[in-house]
């Protein structure tokens, strides 16, 4: 394996569903992520024998083994980041998982967009002493691990949801996503989804030249918002 290669974060996919997690193999390898899949309990212990990811996506079903008890074992020896994938959405099984150390818990109902863009914030928060992380998008410049924001070459003062909602849009530049994706990146599931729409207003008062014509964060009308890099 190149250097190149082995700097890629690995993602181990645990899901029984092939058509699942062919999906988030594309999207995840798309983002830059090396993949592995396993998909059963006993392929998991398989390849995390292999070596540990950066990152284990993981599926609460599976034919022969919870994923919740994957997690425990897991829990004993090791602090891997753990994403679970499930379609039970009750609170009961998000405080499970979350209560056994996973590091978040998203249903499959989400888009694999979300998803990637979850596990992006999971390593962030699991590595807090990486490397500097800068994104360039035509004026605006952020700081990833620094929580800087230039736009237009001037500082920008953001409150910490202001700059999570700015990070989702600049890391998927062009892609449009719904007030209720935002909300549930951003917020999680509980609160007003109105305020969706309030921090965008703020943000395009921090960031815009003109706020009554946004150049950066565009309202895609019966859509959503995306962020457009090089300004219109």
């Amino acid at each position: 394996m190149s250097d190149g290669e082995s700097a890629r974060p690995a993602v181990l996919v645990v899901e029984d569903d092939e058509q699942i997690a062919e999906l988030m193999r594309d999207f995840l390898e798309a983002e830059g992520f090396r993949v592995r899949h396993a998909g059963t309990g006993r392929e998991t212990n398989e390849q995390l024998a292999r070596g540990r990811p950066d990152l284990v996506l993981l599926d609460v079903m599976l034919p022969d083994e919870s994923g919740f008890e994957i997690c425990r074992r897991l829990r004993r020896d090791s602090s891997v980041p753990v994403l679970f994938l499930s379609a039970r959405d009750s609170d009961a099984d998000k405080i499970r998982g979350l209560g056994l150390g996973g590091d978040d818990y998203i249903v499959k109902s989400a888009t694999p967009a979300e998803v990637v863009a979850r596990v992006k914030a999971v390593l962030r928060r699991a590595s807090p002493g990486a490397a500097l992380q800068t994104l360039r998008l035509g004026g605006l410049e952020v700081d990833l691990a620094a929580h800087e924001v230039r736009c237009e070459g001037r500082e920008v003062e953001l409150t910490a949801r202001e700059f999570e909602l700015l990070r989702v849009l600049v890391e998927h530049p062009r892609q449009v996503f719904s007030r209720d994706q935002l909300f549930e990146l951003v917020w999680g599931s509980y609160g007003d989804r109105s305020a969706v729409a309030v921090y965008v207003g703020r943000l395009r008062q921090k960031l815009e030249p003109d706020p009554a014509r946004p150049r950066y964060i565009v309202t895609v009308w019966g859509a959503g918002y995306r962020l457009d890099p090089g300004g219109r």
